[in-house]
């Protein structure tokens, strides 16, 4: 017989009752039931129930286990009674009368920090500090055996797409990606850092031109940048891909059976299936998301759009004073139809208009349009020939009401795009039990940097701009489109990803207007500058996040339930105990010298 187990613990079933067996694991409950004792022994693959009378010799010593204690049991496969099987555990039919025992590693401490077994919630700073304990729950261990799961038919997805797997270096140089590098001193070459790759870009890039057709990685991306609930601090994984001689439409109809195949096989995972969007997913240009949805990742469970109604509110017949002097400096309104709530009562409204005075908007003005005509407190202020003009542009009948936002294009989106959830979370109309893809297109090539107030990129800066040199030399850069898309589900981006500039010259004046000059470029691109020059082909591709699609299938609401060792919102590893201070032997190699903060000084003091 084996050392440890001849079966695991989801293995046994009533047609094994008589055998005599060996299973292993840790003790996850026991149940004192008088002249009975029941112990649920866990391991990876699930429970088994093990059973000891008192008239047993090793009852004393297997009284005196403890919870977590990790044992092997060597007994006999016995099927449970009708009345007490329990149909809810797949060995539910039977346990193993125990026979004899060994106990292979305990807990220093009866006192866990954790409890296994239990659902209760604990600290963020208990469950990281204790990750192996928290690892050992049934929830958090189910999501990141998904997590492998979705990893692997990824991989399988690919491979069957024509797709080969490559690795990209860790230690590399800085970019300007859009976000912190994490810098590492090099011991060789004193005074210089290799930075961790924000995203494997430029390699994957010079795949394409050294001859490859079809890149994927299962990529590691290194940012610092600050937590949220759908992004770690450091390190996330993406399904990292490129592809040469393509357009965009190829690089979509490459991708969505992929997408679409994984989350369809696992649309399930937590007992409730759901719906899927089919390929093709539907295409959105920038533009009009922005427009009807108030942001470029736009949650299509919601049926509400938004309408701009600028016209009718600047008409010499309307006169709603609180709209027009925004009209005057260049502002815009924007609509929300809401079918069907002219029976809402008066708090209805009325909690809308205080949600949005706490989103820092004056209110959220409205009109309810009734048979007998429009109703609500701008509505003496739009004569009748407005409101009919109102009702043809947002699709209104009777029985509807329409929202309305005023203020300058950018602030006006972003508040009608916040009102469009709101309306329809509190209208509960927001489709349940789907994953819903779309893909948004014709992203800008730049916008003004709110922190400089410059040009800069407002997305990929290695993509190839619509209209390509010639756009860039004569067109305003604020309307130069870009081959650039993201996918987006359930409101929440999924992928990002563009047709990438595959010339010199065009990569030299993309960078120029950002006010790059031509020999920074150069100097920070050189290895993908030198090759384009030496023949590129047109490549493209995406990426696509690993954490945020586990996240959706997992249902859960924070990152860090999907990932094994995550960091804590400080950026901290409580259970390894990083980031920690460097030997002075350490620095010294590395020829660094410390220049701390005084706050940082006297904590460390």
């Amino acid at each position: 017989m084996h050392a440890y187990r001849t079966h695991k613990c989801n293995d046994l079933r009533a047609s094994d009752a008589g055998q005599t067996v060996k299973i292993a694991g840790w003790i996850h409950r026991k149940r004192d039931h008088g002249g009975l004792l029941f112990i649920d022994l866990r391991d990876h693959y699930g429970l088994t129930q093990v059973v000891i009378n008192t008239d047993n010799p090793l009852f004393e010593a297997v009284e005196k286990l403890k919870l977590e204690n990790v044992i092997s049991v060597t007994g006999e496969v016995v099927e449970r009674t009708a009345e007490t099987k329990n149909s809810k555990l797949p060995t539910g039919e039977i346990e193993v009368k125990l026979k004899a025992f060994d106990l292979l590693s305990a807990p220093v401490t009866d006192m866990l920090p954790l409890q296994v077994n239990s659902d209760e919630p604990y600290g963020e700073d208990v469950r990281l500090k204790y990750r192996f304990l928290d690892l050992r729950r049934e929830v958090l261990h189910r999501n990141i055996v998904l997590r492998c799961d979705v990893v692997s038919s990824l991989r399988r997805r690919m491979n069957e797409q024509g797709f080969r797997e490559f690795q990209t270096p860790i230690l590399t140089a800085s970019s300007p990606e859009g976000a912190r590098d994490f810098l590492v001193p090099s011991r060789l070459h004193p005074g210089t850092f290799y930075a961790l790759p924000q995203a494997p870009q430029q390699f994957k890039q010079l795949l394409m031109m050294s001859g490859f057709d079809r890149y994927f990685q299962i990529a590691p991306c290194f940012r610092d940048e600050d937590a949220r609930a759908d992004r770690t601090a450091g390190e996330f994984y993406q399904l990292d891909v490129e592809m040469s001689f393509v357009t965009q439409d190829d690089v979509f109809a490459a991708m969505e059976p992929v997408i679409y195949g994984m989350f369809e096989e696992f649309s399930a995972f937590n007992g409730k299936k759901f719906s899927v969007t089919p390929p093709p997913f539907v295409r959105i240009p920038y533009d009009e998301s922005m427009l009807k949805y108030g942001n470029d990742k736009p949650d299509l469970r919601n049926p509400l759009v938004i309408t701009d109604v600028t016209e009718v509110f600047a008409r010499d017949d309307v006169q709603f004073k609180a709209f027009k002097g925004v009209l005057e400096k260049g502002g815009v309104v924007r609509a929300i139809r809401a079918p069907a709530v002219f029976d809402k009562p008066r708090s209805f409204f009325d909690k809308l208009n205080s949600w949005a005075q706490g989103e820092g908007a004056p209110g959220l003005g409205y009109i309810v349009f009734e048979s007998e005509g429009g109703k609500g407190p701008i509505a003496k202020f739009v004569p009748d020939a407005a409101q009919a003009e109102l009702r043809r542009l947002c699709g209104v009948e009777t029985g509807d009401a329409v929202f309305f936002v005023c203020d300058m294009a950018d602030k006006a989106a972003k508040m009608a795009g916040l009102a469009r959830t709101k309306i329809a979370e509190d209208m509960d109309i927001i489709e349940k039990d789907t994953f819903k893809f779309c893909w948004i297109v014709d992203f800008p090539m730049y916008e003004i940097s709110e922190r400089t107030g410059k040009v800069d990129f407002s997305h990929n800066p290695f993509s190839m701009p619509q209209g390509g040199l010639k756009a860039l030399n004569g067109d305003d850069p604020l309307k130069i489109k870009a081959f650039q898309y993201d996918c987006v589900l359930n409101g929440v981006e999924l992928a990002s990803g563009g047709i990438r500039n595959h010339v010199p010259e065009i990569m030299e004046r993309a960078f120029g207007i950002a006010g790059y000059p031509a020999e920074a470029v150069r100097a920070k691109f050189g290895g993908m500058y030198s090759a384009f020059k030496f023949g590129a082909p047109p490549h493209g591709g995406c990426a696509f996040g690993i954490d945020r699609m586990v996240m959706f299938l997992a249902d859960q609401k924070n990152v860090r339930e999907v990932i094994a060792f995550p960091m804590n919102q400080q950026a901290e590893d409580l259970l390894m105990g990083a980031p920690s201070p460097a030997e002075p032997a350490q620095l010294k190699e590395v020829h660094i010298k410390l220049d701390l903060p005084k706050a940082a000084v006297k904590a460390a003091g």
